[in-house]
């Protein structure tokens, strides 16, 4: 697929071989060969389809407009290589168009930290707008920001800031791109755009409460540009069964499939997407053993796991269960989930086998992760806690050993690109060379 190699190979610097074996190279070859600058184009730390979506479309416009580029416009997806696998709904959508997990360069395969202090890297980023306090070294790297949550950094005037309240951070790429010149959005693009709107407005469904017009008006006129389009119903579908198959996981591999972290001095609070019902989480064998060695093995205080049971009705339904073997955190916790006015979540308790473990049914099914994470920081942040200031951040999981894909090369070590690396590989691109061929 030409649209699927040109994303790639013109995003990334990454290299894709056509079906004669010759490598595609990317534009202003000349550029790559004399600059050394690396700008890397990279999502947020759960790496979900906007994330890694938005980064592609992004890093490939940026390569294919900026005049006289001095940098390699490289996407980054923020996550270890070998929890792609758990992507799953991402790694099915980019497959289909051609782009192969291999031509992807993961976080713990570039040396981001490392290209800065060589003062070789610029940061713009998707998905997000502030970097978690283990990359508060990058921050002065940042040089943009394009982002659909609550703005929480200051704007300067050496760093764009584009946010605003819309359903995904596609939907901002597609109207950046959509002003480009003529033949920049094509088709590939066009296709991996469109399916993540959908998905992440829950196919622009007004119930969910996600979409908004600019999120319609985006679909729209990608559909019109580019005439047979999978239809929206049919994209939806795939993907959400896709992304909630989790039939072949274990509960340790459930817990990190979406995963979010609030901590604070010394208070760690993991809190995880979970897409089967919570009667059906609550009666997997050795479940309790499970959340126990999950919290040990990262330091977590506790768990709350939000669960949002797939349904092909499409009627959307939350649930909440929070864990902890520390009764004051885990009440402290409740009673900031149950107490909560912005917004109310209308919570009613529900049975659970076991006294460490608190379930509910939420009334309120508007009150998405996005909106709960507020509760939960200001929770950590309380008196209660004696702590001030609680942070985002993720700690990195470990290597996931994924049932789904047996013997999967990408749960061996991956060694991390220094810049030099980095500066060789995509060389080697502008020069035409396969990246295994001799220097």
């Amino acid at each position: 697929m030409p649209g699927a190699r040109r994303l790639l190979a013109l995003a990334g610097g990454t290299w894709v071989t056509s079906g004669t074996g010759a490598s595609v190279l990317p534009p202003r070859q000349e550029h790559i060969q004399r600059q050394q600058e690396i700008h890397v184009v990279m999502g947020n730390e759960a790496c979900d389809l906007d994330s890694t979506v938005s980064a592609l479309a992004l890093a490939y416009f940026l390569a294919q407009t900026s005049p006289a580029p001095k940098a390699a416009f490289i996407p980054v997806l923020n996550i270890p290589r070998a929890d792609f696998p758990l992507r799953m709904e991402t790694a099915f959508l980019l497959r289909e168009q051609g782009i192969p997990a291999a031509s992807l360069i993961f976080r713990d395969e570039i040396d981001l930290a490392g290209l800065h202090r060589a003062g070789l890297l610029s940061l713009t980023l998707v998905d997000h707008n502030v970097l978690p306090s283990t990359d508060a070294a990058l921050e002065d790297a940042v040089v943009e920001v394009l982002d659909h949550r609550p703005l929480e950094r200051a704007r300067g005037p050496h760093c764009p800031v584009t946010v605003a309240l819309v359903g995904s951070c596609a939907t901002l790429v597609t109207e950046r791109m959509a002003q480009g010149p003529p033949g920049v959005l094509d088709r590939a693009t066009a296709t991996l755009l469109h399916a993540t709107i959908l998905l992440d407005s829950i196919n622009l469904s007004p119930a969910a409460g996600k979409v908004t017009p600019r999120d319609v008006a985006c679909v729209s006129l990608l559909e019109e540009r580019f005439p047979g389009l999978p239809a929206r119903d049919s994209i939806f579908r795939t993907l959400q069964a896709t992304k909630f198959d989790v039939s072949g996981l274990t509960t340790e591999q459930m817990l990190r499939k979406d995963l979010k972290v609030l901590s604070s001095d010394e208070l760690v609070l993991a809190i995880s997407a979970i897409y089967v019902d919570l009667e059906t989480f609550l009666r997997r064998p050795g479940l309790l053993q499970d959340l126990a060695a999950f919290c040990q093995a990262q330091g977590y205080t506790g768990l709350v796991a939000m669960i949002v049971p797939y349904n092909e009705s499409n009627v959307l339904t939350r649930q909440l269960m929070v864990y902890s073997q520390h009764e004051s955190f885990r009440s402290a916790v409740c009673r900031a989930l149950e107490e909560a006015t912005t917004p109310a979540l209308h919570l009613q308790l529900t049975p659970s086998p076991w006294s460490c473990v608190t379930a509910y049914s939420q009334g309120n099914a508007l009150a998405s992760r996005k909106k709960v994470l507020p509760i939960l920081r200001a929770a950590l942040a309380g008196p209660g806690a004696a702590l001030g200031g609680a942070e985002e951040e993720v700690v990195p999981p470990p290597t996931p050993m994924n049932s789904l894909v047996e013997e999967c090369p990408l749960a061996q070590a991956v060694p991390p690109l220094c810049p030099q690396d980095v500066l060789e590989r995509v060389s080697r691109i502008a020069a035409g060379q396969p990246p295994g061929s001799p220097k």
